[in-house]
């Protein structure tokens, strides 16, 4: 816990492994050392991409920074989540620096860098041959379809696809009476050619969109920088179906064990991206009886904006898989999204619609918005929730926020810095966010500011 590297006290980690199972010392710490130390109010973060330890507690570090300074009277503690996800090493985050091998090598490239097939060994072990196979793929770039479809059969390889018992709910948005979403079909068998190209073209679109007006000229683009992307929605699938897992059989029974020796002490939930699912699917492991999580904040949340909706607005047979979780929570669900956001944007509206339906999707349907139906709400906010409250940054930063309930607060004010293909996704850190998460849980209500300009 005195970890000269981190600008908070008192502060714990939590680790998790692909299971949901707990690191039992550093919980019975936690428990044991909470009351001691005279937290009231204890926030919990949870990562969304790093792999690493140091990266998920640079993270926590930089971002718990300026809370003392906000929230001087609390007594706050502050909790980092790590449990086993993959960042892909090439693309870079805003205010961190790049790593050697990613800030020399072109992310345009359909190669695998060192560190991405490293990254790649952690997340699939036992796949080596696997992904050495599918990395002389990426390589070589043979023209044919039938490589493709190759690539393909060796990408399915590296996750179950249709997953066992629960796992197939922890990897699911939707449910249609009562039944999880299907596989994924972007994986499925024959799709794999028309899948990459389409994934090529959403990525060439990112890194060079077309000005309005008649298009003069026209290229398809290489699609085996769609296959890699391709790759990398394996493993988000894969960390999809994870962060589901550990927050409903990990941090949800954590958070019971918590509330049983200290139900005074007031829990609120801040997750990033896949974090942001795993903290809401804590609440689905909430033991029963207990309301000792008072916010949740989510950041740039890649599940979908229809996770919490009792119904689907074109489809009243399904609703959300989360659907009614909102209110385990004592407080409010604040979900802070941006346009700015292209990760969530154009790449995940383009997965989930691959995922959930038919391979075919016309190309021009790529520079339109996908969202009503594939989005994501770290882009556009909780949806088909009624009585949702939308807030600007600025309105939510100079006047309560509301009580319960779902809130959606559009911070691309300050959540707008970011290169192609995920443009701001990662940038999280910025000391308005951190008020949003006080305000959320009314922690020593801060003095009143104005949103930092674009």
């Amino acid at each position: 816990m005195a970890d000269p590297a981190m600008s908070v006290s008192p502060y714990w980690e939590l680790t998790f492994d692909a299971d949901g199972d707990v690191d039992q010392g550093e919980r019975d710490r936690l428990l044991s050392e909470v009351r001691q130390r005279g937290v009231s109010d204890l926030i919990v973060f949870s990562h969304g991409w790093n792999s690493r330890r140091a990266g998920a507690t640079r993270l926590y570090s930089r971002f718990f920074a300026p809370i003392p300074r906000l929230a001087p009277k609390a007594r706050i503690g502050y909790v980092g989540v790590i449990w086993p996800s993959m960042e892909f090493p090439d693309q870079p985050i805003p205010h961190f620096p790049r790593s050697t091998v990613a800030a020399t090598e072109p992310t345009a490239s359909p190669a695998l860098d060192a560190d991405t097939r490293h990254a790649l060994l952690d997340t699939f072990p036992g796949k080596a041959p696997v992904i050495d196979q599918i990395a002389r793929m990426l390589d070589q770039q043979p023209p044919q379809d039938a490589e493709l479809e190759e690539f393909g059969r060796l990408v399915r390889t590296l996750v179950d696809v249709v997953a066992p018992g629960p796992q197939a709910l922890f990897g699911a948005d939707t449910l249609a009476e009562g039944v999880p979403q299907c596989e994924p079909r972007m994986f499925a068998v024959g799709c794999t050619a028309e899948v990459c190209e389409q994934f090529a073209q959403a990525l060439a679109h990112l890194a060079a969109p077309q000005s309005p007006g008649p298009v003069t000229e026209f290229a398809l683009p290489n699609p085996w920088k769609g296959a890699r992307e391709l790759l990398r929605q394996a493993a988000y699938f894969a960390m999809k179906r994870r962060a589901g897992t550990v927050g409903e059989r990990g941090l949800g029974p954590a958070i019971g064990r918590l509330a049983a020796v200290a139900p005074e002490v007031r829990v609120h939930l801040v997750g990033h991206s896949f974090g942001g699912r795993l903290v809401s699917f804590a609440l689905r492991g909430l033991p029963e009886g207990v309301h000792s999580v008072k916010s949740v904040t989510l950041l740039q949340g890649a599940f979908s904006h229809y996770a919490f909706a009792a119904r689907l607005p074109d489809d009243p047979r399904t609703g959300g898989v989360l659907q009614g979780q909102q209110n385990r929570v004592d407080g409010p669900l604040v979900c802070c999204y941006s346009h700015c956001d292209s990760a969530l944007g154009t790449i995940y509206p383009l997965a989930s619609r691959m995922a959930d339906d038919d391979c075919s999707f016309a190309a021009v349907d790529i520079v339109r918005v996908l969202g009503d139906k594939w989005g994501a709400m770290g882009h556009d906010g909780v949806r088909a929730v009624p009585g949702t409250r939308s807030l600007s940054l600025a309105e939510a930063l100079n006047s309560p926020l509301p009580a319960s309930g779902c809130v959606n607060v559009d911070a691309c004010a300050v959540v707008c810095h970011g290169e192609p293909p995920t443009g701001a996704h990662s940038d999280i850190v910025h000391p308005e966010l951190a008020r949003v998460v006080l305000a959320a849980g009314r922690i020593d209500r801060p003095a009143a500011a104005t949103a930092s300009p674009v």
